[in-house]
C-alpha cells in the first residue's frame, strides 16, 4: 500500500491516462506516468504525447524517436537547449548529448568549458582566481542514460527530465538548476542494443503486456540487447576506448569536466532502487571528500523517495573500485562519479518474486525523481563541489611530486608500437606524456630514445596511480571478509575483475621511479601513434618484423589483396640486424609491381616497420628458402555464433580480429555447426561457453568437426569452450579439466536416497572435509592478472614475448600435455610467481601453477589449439594479440590440408 502523503502528492498532478489498451496498466502504476506534482507546466513546450504520440512510460522509445523529441525540445526552446553530436555506433545510429541551461549559461558554454579547464590544473590557475571562477561558473551536472541496452527506462527517464526543466513553472528547484548549473543529459549511450531490445520485445508483445517471466517478451535471444554492435559491455571500456560509443562519450566528458556525473542502470527485476554512497571496495587513489559528498546525493534522493513511499537501498553490491565504470571514470578528473540502478519492468509489466506487479511507467518515474534529485544536490552545493574539484587538482599535483612513485618510464622495447599506442591512450584521456628524443638516464638505468616518460606532478596523478601501477590495492578487512566467505562456499562480494594494469594488458615493460625524470623529449598528442620510417624500394625482399600488432595489421592487409607472403618459425639474422621468429617474408619477385606502392600505404594505415633488403642472404637462422620458412595463405574464419557461445566471448574475439587485426570473420550458428560443410573454411573459433558445446552440437556434429580438422582445418578453443577438446567423448586434446584442489569425487559415496546411512564420529577437521563443496570447478577467478611463461621453440610461439600476462576469469584448470600428445606452448607460473596483480584464492594459486594457458596439437592433417582463457576479453589484451595472431594465421600456415 502507498501511504497516504505519497497519494496526496500524487492527486495534485493531472494524471496521463493513455487512451488505449494498456490504461489499465498504468492505472496499476499509482499515476506513475505522470510528470512531476505540478500541473502548471509551459504549453509551449511539446509533450512526449504531441510529439511520439504516448505519455511517458506508456512505450518503450524507439533510439529515432529519442532523438526526434529531443529536436522538437531544441526547436522549441532553442535558448535553452542544444544538442551536441559527438558520433556514430557501429551501426550509424547518432550518439548525442543534450545541454539545458539558462539562456545565458548556454551562450556562454564555451567559457563554461574553459574555466573548468583553468580550475583543472592548479599549477596554472592561481588559488585567487579559482575562487573567483567558484564563484562565477555554472558547472556541468552530467546525467547519463542507457548504456545497457536492454536497460531501458532510464532513456525515457531522460525525456521526462528535459521536458521538466524546460517546462515546469511550479517546481521552485528548476530556475536554481538552471541558473546555477549546466545540465547535460545523454539519453542513449547504446542505440544499437536498445533498438535490438525494442524490437524483440515488440515482436513478442500480445493484445496486452504480460508480467509472467516466462513469457516471450521477458526473455531476450541471443544477444541480449545489453550490448553493442561487437557485443561489448560499454560499461567497462572507459579507459581501454575500444569502441566508437565510448571514445566519443569520453571524449565529450573530458571536454566539459563535470563535476558530478550519473550512470542510470537497471538491475534484477525483484530488486528496488540503488543510489550513492557505494559498496566497498573504494579506489584508494580516489580522494575523501569524493566518498563525502556521495551522501549527499543519496540524502536527497532518500527525501524524494520517502516523499514518494519508494523503497530503495546504498551501500550494498555496487563498489567503486574497478576505474572502467562510466560511474568511476570521470572520478579520476575529479568528478563525484556514481550509479544509480532501478529493478527492470524489461518490457512495459513484470510480476516481481512477491506478486507485485511492476510497470514500466514506474522504472520511468523512479529515474526520473533521482534525475532531479541529482541536479538539485549540484545546485545546492555548487560552489563545495568547484572548490573540491580544484582541492582534488591541487592534491593531485602534490601528491605526485611527493609521493614514493614521482614518475614512469616506459623503455623503449622491441614491441614499440605497443609503446607507442600505451602513450597516445593515456594522452587521448588528459594525461601527459612525453617521448624521449634521445637515450637518457634515471631511476638507476639508461633508457633509449622513444621510451615514454610519464612524470606525476600532473592532475591526471590518482588516474595514472590506478592504470600504470602494478596492483591496486583492496581494504585489507574487506578482503579478509571476502576469504572468510570463501572458505564457507558462500558468494564473494567483488564486483568485477581486481586487476587491469595498462603495461600488463600491453605486455610492455613499465618502470616506477622515486624521482621526477628530466630528458629532453617531445609531447605525445592524443590518439596518435607515430608512423614509422616508410621503406625504400628493395630488389630483393621485404622483412617485417612479427611481435607488434601493427604486424598483423600488415599481414591482414597483404593476404586480403592477395600478396605473396612468407614467414619464418625461427630467428633470423640478416644485415646485422636480427629478426624475431615469426617475421613476414614478402619477395619481389613472387608479387606484382605495385609492392611497394602497396607496403607504403600499408605502413601509413597500421604503423608497421618495413626493411628493404637487396639480397636474401642470412648469417645466422634459416634462409628465406628454409622449410622453417613457412607460405601464409588467407584462411576464412569461421566464429561460432549464437546459443552456447557467451555472446561476450563471441563479440570480443570478432571485434579482436576484425577491428584490431584488420581481418573478416563469418559468424556461423552453432546449430549450423550440427551439419554444415566447413571445406571452405581454414579456421574455425569456439568462444567461450558456460554450457559447452557437446549438447548443442551433439555426437554428429562433433565428428563433422573431428573429421574437418584431420583434413587440415584448425580448430581454436578459448576458455571454457576447451572443456570439449578434453572430454573423454571427444578426445580433440589429451588434457582432462581437474577437479579442485584436494577434492576427489567420492566413488564410494553412499546412495544419497538410502532412509540410514552409515554413522560417523567427526572432529573439526573431519567436519571440515564431510561439509565442503563436491563440485568439480575450482574457486572462482574474479578476474586476475597471471604470469605465463612460453615454450619458445614452438611455432605458435613465434614473436611472442617470453613472458605473458594473462587476465584470468574463468577458474578452469587443465592438466598439461605429455610430450607425446603435444605441447604446453604457454603455461602459468610456479605458485610463488603466477599471480600478477589482483586476487587470487589460495587454492587456485597453487592449482594453476605450471598448468597450461596454451596447448596445441596435431592431429590429421591439421592443427588443434586451445586457449584456457580467453585472449579477448574485453578488448583489454594486446600483448596476447601475437599468440592469437599466430594461432588463426600460422595455424592456418601449418596444417596441412589436400590441395
Amino acid at each position: 500500500m502507498k501511504s497516504a502523503a505519497f497519494l496526496a502528492a500524487w492527486s495534485r498532478t493531472a494524471a496521463f491516462i493513455a487512451a488505449s489498451v494498456l490504461s489499465l496498466i498504468f492505472a496499476q502504476a499509482s499515476l506513475a506516468s505522470t510528470n512531476w506534482p505540478s500541473d502548471d507546466y509551459d504549453p509551449a513546450i511539446p509533450t512526449l504525447s504531441t510529439v511520439l504520440g504516448y505519455e511517458p512510460g506508456e512505450r518503450i522509445t524507439w533510439s529515432q524517436d529519442v532523438r526526434r523529441y529531443f529536436d522538437a525540445l531544441a526547436m522549441a526552446a532553442p535558448d535553452r537547449v542544444r544538442i551536441v553530436e559527438y558520433g556514430r555506433s557501429w551501426e550509424g545510429r547518432q550518439l548525442f548529448y543534450v545541454v539545458i541551461s539558462s539562456p545565458e549559461n548556454i551562450a556562454n558554454s564555451e567559457g563554461t568549458r574553459a574555466g573548468m579547464h583553468a580550475l583543472r590544473d592548479p599549477r596554472s590557475t592561481s588559488s585567487a582566481e579559482a575562487e573567483r571562477l567558484i564563484k562565477d561558473l555554472a558547472p556541468a551536472s552530467w546525467l547519463a542514460y542507457g548504456v545497457h541496452g536492454n536497460e531501458i527506462s532510464s532513456t525515457d527517464a531522460a525525456m521526462m527530465t528535459a521536458y521538466h526543466l524546460l517546462a515546469s513553472r511550479q517546481d521552485s528547484r528548476v530556475p536554481q538548476i538552471l541558473e546555477r548549473t549546466t545540465v547535460i543529459l545523454n539519453p542513449m549511450q547504446n542505440p544499437d542494443g536498445r533498438d535490438r531490445f525494442i524490437h524483440r520485445f515488440e515482436s513478442a508483445l500480445g493484445l496486452e503486456p504480460s508480467s509472467d517471466r516466462i513469457s516471450a517478451e521477458h526473455n531476450e535471444p541471443w544477444p541480449s540487447g545489453r550490448t553493442n554492435h561487437y557485443l561489448f559491455d560499454l560499461n567497462r571500456d572507459w579507459f581501454i576506448r575500444s569502441q566508437p560509443e565510448t571514445r566519443g562519450h569520453a571524449d565529450a566528458v573530458l571536454e566539459w569536466l563535470p563535476i558530478a556525473f550519473v550512470d542510470l542502470h537497471e538491475m534484477g527485476s525483484d530488486s528496488t532502487y540503488y543510489f550513492a554512497p557505494e559498496a566497498v571496495p573504494y579506489n584508494p587513489h580516489l580522494a575523501a571528500d569524493q566518498r563525502a559528498s556521495l551522501e549527499l546525493f543519496g540524502r536527497t534522493n532518500a527525501k524524494w523517495f520517502d516523499e514518494f513511499g519508494l523503497d530503495y537501498f546504498t551501500r550494498e553490491v555496487y563498489d567503486a573500485f574497478y576505474p572502467g565504470y562510466g560511474a568511476s571514470w570521470p572520478a579520476y578528473f575529479g568528478s563525484v562519479a556514481m550509479t544509480y540502478e532501478q529493478a527492470s519492468a524489461r518490457g512495459l509489466l513484470v510480476r516481481q518474486y512477491d506478486g507485485v506487479e511492476l510497470a514500466y511507467a514506474s522504472t520511468v518515474r523512479n529515474h526520473f525523481l533521482t534525475s532531479l534529485g541529482t541536479l538539485e544536490t549540484v545546485a545546492n552545493n555548487r560552489e563545495k563541489f568547484l572548490r573540491d574539484f580544484y582541492n582534488y587538482q591541487q592534491t593531485a599535483v602534490a601528491e605526485g611530486s611527493e609521493g614514493d612513485i614521482q614518475a614512469y618510464v616506459v623503455p623503449a622495447q622491441n614491441d614499440q608500437n605497443a609503446v607507442d599506442r600505451l602513450g597516445a591512450l593515456l594522452a587521448s584521456q588528459g594525461v601527459e606524456v612525453d617521448s624521449a628524443t634521445e637515450s637518457f638516464k634515471a631511476c638507476g638505468a639508461e633508457f633509449a630514445a622513444n621510451s615514454l616518460v610519464i612524470n606525476l606532478d600532473q592532475p591526471a596523478k590518482r588516474f595514472l596511480r590506478t592504470l600504470m601501477d602494478r596492483e591496486t590495492p583492496m581494504d585489507p578487512q574487506f578482503v579478509a571478509e571476502q576469504e572468510r566467505l570463501n572458505d564457507k562456499n558462500l558468494p564473494d562480494e567483488m564486483y568485477d575483475i581486481t586487476a587491469w594494469s595498462l603495461p600488463m594488458l600491453l605486455n610492455v615493460e613499465s618502470v616506477s621511479c622515486k624521482q621526477r625524470v628530466t630528458t629532453n623529449a617531445k609531447v605525445i598528442e592524443p590518439g596518435v601513434v607515430p608512423t614509422p620510417d616508410l621503406p625504400t624500394k628493395a630488389t630483393v625482399a621485404y622483412i617485417v618484423p612479427w611481435g607488434e600488432r601493427s604486424a598483423i595489421q600488415l599481414l591482414s592487409h597483404a593476404l586480403r589483396d592477395g600478396l605473396a607472403v612468407k614467414s619464418s618459425d625461427r630467428s633470423f639474422v640478416h644485415g646485422g640486424a636480427t629478426y624475431p621468429g615469426g617475421s613476414l617474408i614478402i619477395d619481389v619477385a613472387d608479387n606484382p609491381e605495385s609492392l611497394h606502392e602497396s607496403l607504403v600505404a600499408y605502413v601509413k594505415k597500421t604503423q608497421a616497420r618495413v626493411v628493404a633488403v637487396d639480397d636474401s642472404w642470412v648469417t645466422d637462422g634459416p634462409s628465406f628458402g628454409s622449410r622453417k620458412v613457412v607460405r601464409m595463405n588467407a584462411p576464412r574464419i569461421a566464429l561460432a555464433w549464437d546459443e552456447p557461445t557467451n555472446s561476450y566471448s563471441a563479440g570480443n574475439f570478432r571485434f579482436v580480429v576484425e577491428r584490431q587485426f584488420d581481418y573478416p570473420v563469418t559468424a556461423v550458428r552453432v546449430e549450423q555447426l550440427r551439419k554444415a560443410d566447413l571445406s571452405r573454411y581454414q579456421v574455425l573459433v569456439l568462444p567461450d561457453s558456460s554450457d559447452g558445446y557437446a549438447d548443442a552440437l551433439g555426437e554428429k556434429g562433433v565428428a563433422r568437426i573431428r573429421d574437418w580438422v584431420e583434413r587440415g582445418g584448425v580448430l581454436i578453443s578459448l576458455a571454457r569452450a576447451t572443456r570439449l577438446l578434453a572430454d573423454p567423448g571427444t578426445d580433440l586434446l589429451a588434457t582432462r579439466r581437474e577437479y579442485r584442489l584436494d577434492l576427489l569425487p567420492e566413488d564410494d559415496a553412499p546412495d544419497t536416497e538410502l532412509t540410514r546411512v552409515p554413522g560417523t564420529a567427526l572432529d573439526q577437521q573431519a567436519f571440515g572435509v564431510a561439509t565442503e563443496s563436491r563440485e568439480a570447478n575450482s574457486d572462482g577467478v574474479g578476474g586476475a592478472q597471471l604470469l605465463a611463461t612460453v615454450d619458445q621453440d614452438h611455432w605458435l610461439a613465434a614473436g611472442v614475448a617470453p613472458q605473458l600476462h594473462v587476465l584470468a576469469r574463468t577458474s578452469d584448470v587443465y592438466t598439461p600435455l605429455r610430450q607425446n600428445e603435444g605441447v604446453n606452448v604457454a603455461s602459468f607460473a610456479s605458485a610463488e610467481n603466477v599471480l600478477a596483480s589482483g586476487h587470487l584464492w589460495e587454492r587456485n594459486r597453487k592449482q594453476m601453477a605450471y598448468k597450461p594457458f596454451v596447448m596445441a596439437r596435431k592431429l590429421g592433417k591439421g592443427r588443434v589449439v586451445a586457449f584456457t582463457q580467453d585472449p579477448t576479453v574485453r578488448a583489454y589484451q594486446e600483448g596476447l594479440n601475437v599468440i592469437l595472431a599466430n594461432a588463426i594465421f600460422r595455424g592456418a600456415a601449418h596444417a596441412r590440408p589436400l590441395r
